[in-house]
Parts: C-alpha cells; sequence; structure tokens
C-alpha cells in the first residue's frame, strides 16, 4: 500500500507530544504533510518533540481536547491520541480521563464533521478487559469491568469507539478505529508504569525487577515503529473500512519471559520481586490481526530482540530520566 498522504495534507495530532504521538508526527512530517500536534501536556513531554521543533511544517498547539479548538482550524486528517495509556497516569485522576475520552472525542469528531476530514480514533486492547477469548478478534465484545480501577479509560476508549461509530453513521464522517495492542520503543516515558520501561529502567539502575502476580500472564509486545506503520495504512485505507481494527504483535510472551530477556539485553544480573497481581489486571493479551493483514496488507516487521535494544540504546541515553523515575513500581 502507498502512502497518500502528500505536501497538501494537514493532519492534526491530537496527545502529539506523547510517546506514540510524537513518532506519527515526525512519520507524517517525513511524508511531506503539514503536521498541527494538540497537547496539553499533561502526560506528554516536550522532550519527545525536541527533534521537530525546527520543522518548518509543524506547529504545536498547548490545548485540552475536552475544551472547543480554533474555529480557523482546517484539517484533512485528525489523529486522536489524546488520553494517558499506562495506570498510573489515566488511574491519577480518573474523571480527567473520562473527560478526555468521551469529551475530546467529540470535540473532534465535530471538527471533522465540520473540515470534512477523515478522523482515526487510537483506542485500545483494554476493551477487551480480561479476555475470555484468545486471541482476541475485532468481533468479541470483550470482559471489562465498568466500575473497577481500570474502567475509566477502559469504558472511556469504548465510549468512544461508540462516538465514532455513531458520527459515521448519522453525520457522514469517514471514521476509523485502531485497537492499539502494547506499543513499545524510544520515547516512552520511564515513570509511565509499563511493563518494558519499569524493566528497563529497573535493570539499569540495578534494582529488582518488579514481577505481578507469578509472571505467567502474557502480553504481545508491538515496535512502535510498526504500530505508526499501521496508524497510517488504516487512515489511508478504503472509507468503507469504518470497524475496529486491531494493531499488535501477534507474537505472545510472558511477562516473566520479558523480565529475563531485558536483563539478558542489558547484561545485568538483578533479582526478580514478585509482587500482588492489580485488580481486572488482565491475563492473556493477543491480538488477531487478521483483519489488518487482509485490508491493510500490514503486519509487524521488527523482532522483539531488535525493538528492545533500540529502546534500551535510548534508555542509556537519557541516564537522568532513568535515574529520576527508577522507584516507579506500578501496573503493567
Amino acid at each position: 500500500m502507498k502512502d497518500n498522504i502528500n505536501n497538501a495534507s494537514r493532519a492534526l495530532v491530537a496527545g502529539g507530544a506523547g510517546f506514540l504521538g510524537s513518532h506519527l508526527c515526525q512519520r507524517l512530517l517525513l511524508q511531506g504533510a503539514e503536521v498541527v500536534c494538540v497537547d496539553n501536556f499533561h502526560t506528554g513531554r516536550s522532550e519527545n518533540l525536541a527533534e521537530l521543533t525546527a520543522h518548518p511544517n509543524l506547529t504545536i498547539l498547548r490545548q485540552d481536547i475536552a475544551l472547543p479548538l480554533p474555529d480557523d482550524i482546517q484539517v484533512d486528517h485528525i489523529y486522536n491520541l489524546a488520553c494517558p495509556a499506562s495506570p498510573v497516569h489515566y488511574q491519577a485522576d480518573p474523571v480527567a480521563t473520562l473527560r478526555t475520552c468521551v469529551e475530546g472525542a467529540t470535540q473532534l469528531l465535530e471538527l471533522a464533521a465540520r473540515t470534512g476530514a477523515r478522523i482515526l480514533q487510537a483506542s485500545t486492547s483494554e476493551v477487551y478487559g480480561d479476555p475470555l477469548e484468545h486471541p482476541q478478534r475485532e468481533a468479541y465484545w470483550g470482559h471489562v469491568n465498568a466500575v473497577g480501577p481500570r474502567s475509566c479509560y477502559d469504558e472511556g476508549k469504548r465510549c468512544a469507539e461508540t462516538l465514532f461509530t455513531e458520527y459515521g453513521h448519522r453525520r457522514g464522517v469517514t471514521v476509523k478505529i485502531a485497537r492499539i495492542f502494547n506499543t513499545y520503543g524510544p520515547r516512552m516515558a520511564a515513570d509511565d508504569g509499563r511493563v518494558v520501561s519499569n524493566f528497563i529502567v529497573q535493570a539499569l539502575t540495578g534494582r529488582p525487577l518488579t514481577i505481578y502476580g507469578d509472571g505467567s500472564q502474557t502480553r504481545s509486545f508491538c515496535y512502535v515503529d510498526d504500530l505508526v506503520d499501521g496508524l497510517v495504512r488504516l487512515m489511508e485505507s478504503p472509507a468503507d473500512l469504518s470497524q475496529p481494527v486491531n494493531l499488535g504483535n501477534p507474537c505472545e510472551i510472558t511477562v516473566l519471559r520479558m523480565a529475563e530477556l531485558v536483563c539478558k539485553l542489558t547484561e545485568t544480573q538483578v533479582p526478580m520481586q514478585l509482587c500482588d497481581l492489580p485488580e481486572d489486571d488482565p491475563m492473556q493479551r493477543c491480538p488477531d490481526i487478521t483483519l489488518a493483514r487482509d485490508r491493510l496488507n500490514w503486519q509487524p516487521s521488527t523482532l522483539l530482540h531488535t525493538g528492545l535494544l533500540r529502546t534500551i540504546e535510548y534508555f542509556r541515553r537519557h541516564p537522568s530520566d532513568v535515574v529520576r523515575d527508577a522507584a516507579a513500581v506500578v501496573s503493567h
């Protein structure tokens, strides 16, 4: 599939200063698009955009997307990546998380309806909850606790999917929904509590690697460049592909095996520390990406070993972040 974004395209990336959003901004700029990065910098970081700020096609707008956007914004593509994506961040203010998911999606959908732009919702594998189906297909309705400690994020994303679907049906907006599975790579925040960043930071600082439960729970890790490629392909896919599409790596690995691999690649010898499994933490997570393969001609190509080495090197180049956030021990 060829990229259709050209020099005439103007894309808005909500959450563009975040881990995933900054990589997406970089990709779009490389393709010749003008990019408007919208972020309130609550979890997004200016450091993530450091290499891009001098680019003449990048505009940075500091704003909460739950608030009305400027009337003069004109765009062709809207990517909604605005929401804290790790438990430590989205559980810090559950009401704000829900408002970002629901009110933010509404603001961006109204912008799409007004400008005629295509719009993509970055949803999540968390809409499947602690799944009773494995691997997870898009047709699976999920097994989610609507009032649990993770529900502000899980249910917020599920509601955003509903909003996108209804704007597509009732307002004629061209909508895309990506259900994103665990993603890792450079620019992850050292304190975001995700399993890869936790393990790398702990290994590099000689601390025990925190294993929640017995480590037998599984995750499927997709390198950020592969995931961004999937987002762009989905955005440029035929208009009739409006249903949710899984984007992730179907290669499953246990959390314990990931800890061992990080120790090996960082060349460290640190103990494993077993902790209680957080409430509602899913025991299995693995995407069925048949739809993405068939409709987008997409699948991950970066080997886990390769991606982890790049991520470890990034953290080694940012030792102040690693040391400052080394004590973060949260759910993954």
